[in-house]
């Protein structure tokens, strides 16, 4: 391409750490999302604990698929080596020798750079945007975070040249709070270009079992964030099972997470045994490299998708038309913490929005539990301002109407009243019995009297 002598190239750099993530950007690019550009560089991060032992993105089946919507494909991690991507950034000071490091070691020269970055609020990509300070930027989201708050604030700086949030629509109808802080305007990836990307990954071999309609059970190692314990996630995991054999599914398949322990698929494959049902664990003794699960459902059309929290129920549910159900929103929505824990808006939504799998009226007609529909835009904007008061502080008359006339049992557990009384928001504890959660008298004997409840319940 000739270019006129007032015009420089210009290079967009997107910047990608999972295979879903590159996914959605390869649906957006196929949808003409982003303008021409001369240049398109495709940034890898490994976000993993330990990179080295866990495959970056585009070592995975089917990355093959997508590498031909890039010019080139660069390593963050390769370049900043030896910093860890999640907790490297550059010292003020240093900026502008970053940025003429990666202009020559990218071949960037002098060319306008435009951005397409996830997670803004953490690094890599805080760095990213640090580094090339002049670029525009767009945020892309993959997961159900995208409609929750930003999860902390962010330096004007960076937040005022973010010029869209683009996302999938995982639940139709809701907009995401992501950002808005800052008047970004979301605009999402069309749902049939993102499925026929995912068409694509799903025919490469990965070594999958042949295993019809099954009843296939996601893990995420939730242990690992600190969220429930891991004898309480593999207790989890046995509950999905039940649950699924309950419902009438005898043939099971579980995809843990790539990281999970071993011995967690031990006992599965013993539980199976005694209920009866036939399990198959999609680990690495199977898979020759991790897959999505949304390759699962494109190859085996499952039953019945079972999970916690993950993104891939709401994929199941809205793209795919498939049945689904949750298992232990209850408990997460309890453990979270702070208040202001970024998943929290996903187990919201899950807990909503999908029936528990031991409903089984809930589950056969794909409804939400408890009875009725939440409306789940009022919903999340109130827990968006609980989470961060002074980051949308503009929500608090919505957030004081939703908890003043739907402040139900249903609906107390997406809450908590120590925070609710800290934001002084309806539902809160009266200000003369404020004293009563801190008081060691009052614990001890409201502990006894719940001791001798559950002996005379026994």
């Amino acid at each position: 391409m000739s270019l006129s002598p007032s015009r420089r190239r210009t290079t967009q750099i997107f910047a990608a750490s999972t295979l879903y993530g590159a996914a959605t950007l390869a649906a957006a690019l196929d949808t003409d999302c982003f303008a021409p550009a001369d240049r398109r560089i495709l940034l890898v991060c490994n976000n993993a604990a330990i990179p080295e032992t866990t495959p970056s993105l585009d070592a995975m089946p089917g990355f093959e698929r997508l590498r031909g919507r890039f010019d080139d494909v660069v390593s963050w991690n390769g370049t900043i080596a030896p910093f860890h991507p999640s907790g490297w950034a550059p010292r003020p000071d240093d900026v502008p020798l970053w940025e003429r490091y990666l202009r020559l070691a990218w071949g960037l020269g002098d060319d306008e750079v435009e951005l397409a970055v996830e997670s803004i609020q953490v690094n890599p990509a805080m760095a990213i945007t640090q580094i090339f300070s002049g670029a525009p930027v767009d945020v892309y989201a993959d997961g159900l975070m995208s409609y929750g708050p930003t999860r902390n604030k962010i330096d004007p700086l960076v937040g005022t040249r973010v010029g869209r949030l683009l996302h999938l629509d995982l639940v139709p109808g809701l907009k995401p709070l992501l950002l808005t802080e800052f008047g970004v305007v979301p605009q999402i990836v069309r749902t049939e270009a993102f499925r026929e990307v995912l068409a694509e990954l799903a025919g490469v071999p990965a070594g999958l079992p042949s295993v019809e309609s099954p009843a296939l059970l996601l893990g995420q190692y939730l242990s690992a964030l600190g969220l429930i314990s891991a004898a309480e996630e593999e207790n989890l995991h046995l509950r999905m099972m039940r649950g699924a054999v309950a419902l009438g599914h005898t043939r099971l398949v579980f995809k843990p997470h790539p990281t999970a322990p071993a011995q967690w698929s031990r006992a599965m494959e013993a539980e199976a045994e005694r209920l009866g049902a036939e399990l198959t664990v999609l680990d690495a003794g199977i898979l020759t490299a991790p897959v999505l699960a949304e390759v699962l459902y494109e190859r085996m059309r499952p039953a019945l998708v079972v999970g916690c929290f993950s993104t891939a129920l709401l994929t199941a549910s809205a793209f795919y038309g498939l049945p689904v159900a949750r298992v232990g929103t209850e408990l997460l929505l309890d453990r979270l913490a702070p208040y202001e824990n970024s998943n929290r808006v996903p187990v919201t939504l899950v807990d909503a929005l999908l029936p528990e799998l031991g409903d089984r009226a809930a589950v056969l007609a794909q409804r939400p539990s408890d009875g009725a529909e939440q409306e789940v835009s009022a919903l999340v904007r109130a827990v968006g301002f609980a989470m961060q008061p002074r980051i949308y502080p503009q929500l608090r008359p919505e957030a004081e109407r939703y908890l003043a006339d739907r402040l139900t049992p249903v609906t107390w557990r997406y809450f908590k009243r120590r925070r609710l009384t800290a934001l002084a928001l309806p539902g809160a504890v009266p200000s003369q019995f404020a004293f009563l959660p801190r008081n060691a008298t009052v614990r001890r004997v409201a502990k006894r009297a719940r001791s001798l409840r559950r002996a005379v319940r026994g």
